[in-house]
């Protein structure tokens, strides 16, 4: 009986140890999930401020008066009014709403807000500005060009990628050195001791800030020959090919599971004895018959190109898919070599023949040939939710879903069921992935969204194609 009475203690100090750690796990399911307000991309430059969003405009709703916004991988949905709402345009203008009209997909945003019950909405829209450069540090895609082709040593530059890390393994442009601008003042001893040698710094574009913020910084240390070249890199991947290392290659494309094409130009026999998970063969003795096989250019697939060692067949291949109009040509620094001395995986045998590119679907987005068997018969736990509004319904809608305007999400919760999968949908798929993001908010989890358009017409039939 004491030996009993002494475990109670014990016992007890047990069971209360189960207890909270039962609640505090219950506690963070409950939790909502924290987004990001900046892009990680804008960090680099701009300071967090309270009700204040920065990423990338992705869409816009007049109907549902709503702002998709991309930052990084989250998104955040605010609501405007297009009268009260300023908007000032990268050109500097101050206007109403009716500006966002003309607001491209991609353009950095950032968006000034109040908050109520959850729901933001937007009092301010700022399209960020290009980078503002004095006109003789500017230089040209044909000026880096010529240096490029000339080589470090004959055209006397030193080139840096003032991009984070990350992007430059995607494929930087060749000859550069990585020195992201967060780190420029620990990275210094990259720069050449001659203070008045040709430096040269290019980041993401005409809109980001850490190219010109790098050369600032270079001139302050007592650089007199400093230039940038603001169109970056979407400017050079338009008509020329980037390089990547064996170590970015794994890290940003294959570690990440991002759908690219891995093309080995080698010859058939050579590439049989070994060549990198994935590739296709592609001879590039052959590369004006085998390039009208590739999945078409307006895909833009990303192409990553590699022969042996690094040689002018890779080239040759890379400037053939350039001219036919692929705008995201990588080369293979080092070649298949060069994968190998990296002590990355190797395959042996024969290489697939036929090149696939299928991009990834956007989180959520349903199966357009699925949603049309759901809209023709209507399984007992599929709920389709029609997201138009009200005079959008009265020209048609399925009769197997049930309609509440975007908008009345929050307000109608309680009529969407919780125990069947919810498709959200629309007349474009703008508003269908806005209600998808928004019902994730408000607690649903079994959500898809279709991203397509359906138009219905008078007599009652209707189409639903993708752009």
């Amino acid at each position: 009986m004491l030996r009993n009475k002494s475990r109670l203690p014990f016992l007890i100090l047990m069971a209360t140890t189960t207890i909270l750690a039962f609640a505090s796990t219950i506690f963070a399911e409950q939790q909502p999930v924290v987004k990001p307000t900046y892009a990680k991309l804008c960090t680099y430059c701009h300071k967090a401020e309270a009700n204040t969003l920065m990423g990338f405009f992705d869409s816009i709703a007049f109907k549902a008066e709503t702002i998709q916004m991309k930052v990084d991988d989250a998104v955040q949905l605010v609501r405007f009014d297009v009268d009260d709402v300023k908007v000032v345009t990268a050109a500097g203008k101050e206007m109403d709403g009716e500006a966002l009209h003309k607001t491209k997909k991609g353009q950095p945003i950032q968006i000034i807000f109040t908050e109520k019950n959850g729901v933001k909405t937007a009092v301010k829209v700022v399209e960020k500005p290009p980078a503002k450069v004095a006109s003789e540090m500017l230089i040209t895609t044909a000026q880096v060009e010529k240096l490029v082709g000339l080589g470090p040593d004959k055209g006397k530059y030193f080139l840096y990628d003032a991009r984070p890390l990350f992007r430059f393994q995607e494929g930087a442009i060749p000859t550069a050195v990585s020195m992201p601008y967060n780190l420029f003042d620990k990275m210094t001893e990259l720069l050449p001791q001659d203070k008045n040698a040709l430096i040269i710094f290019y980041c993401a574009g005409i809109n980001c800030y850490m190219s010109s913020g790098s050369a600032e910084k270079a001139k302050k240390l007592g650089y007199t020959n400093v230039k940038v070249y603001r169109d970056g890199i979407p400017a050079w991947s338009a008509k020329n090919y980037t390089v990547l290392s064996a170590e970015g290659l794994k890290a940003a494309w294959i570690d990440k599971d991002v759908p690219y094409l891995l093309l080995d130009v080698r010859s058939g026999k050579a590439a049989s004895r070994g060549f990198i998970k994935g590739a296709v063969s592609f001879p590039a003795a052959q590369v004006a018959k085998l390039i009208k096989k590739l999945p078409s250019a307006e895909n833009n697939p990303p192409i990553v190109v590699y022969d042996a060692k690094g040689s002018k067949s890779e080239v040759q291949v890379a400037k053939a898919l350039l001219k036919s109009g692929y705008g995201n040509v990588k080369i293979l620094l080092g070649g298949f070599d060069g994968w190998k001395s990296a002590k990355f995986e190797a395959m042996t045998g024969k290489l697939a023949s036929k090149a696939s590119y299928v991009p990834k679907p956007n989180p959520g987005e349903i199966n357009i040939e699925v949603f049309k068997g759901y809209a023709t018969a209507l399984p007992s736990n599929v709920f389709i939710l029609d997201v138009r509004n009200p005079n959008e319904v009265k020209t048609g809608m399925l009769k197997t879903a049930v309609n509440i305007p975007m908008e009345d999400l929050q307000d109608r919760m309680a009529e969407i069921p919780k125990d069947k999968l919810i498709i959200t949908q629309c007349s474009t798929g703008v508003r269908a992935e806005m209600a998808y993001y928004t019902l994730k908010e408000l607690g649903f989890s079994n959500i898809k969204f279709l991203k397509a358009n359906t138009k219905f017409e008078k007599d009652g039939t209707y189409s639903i194609t993708k752009d």
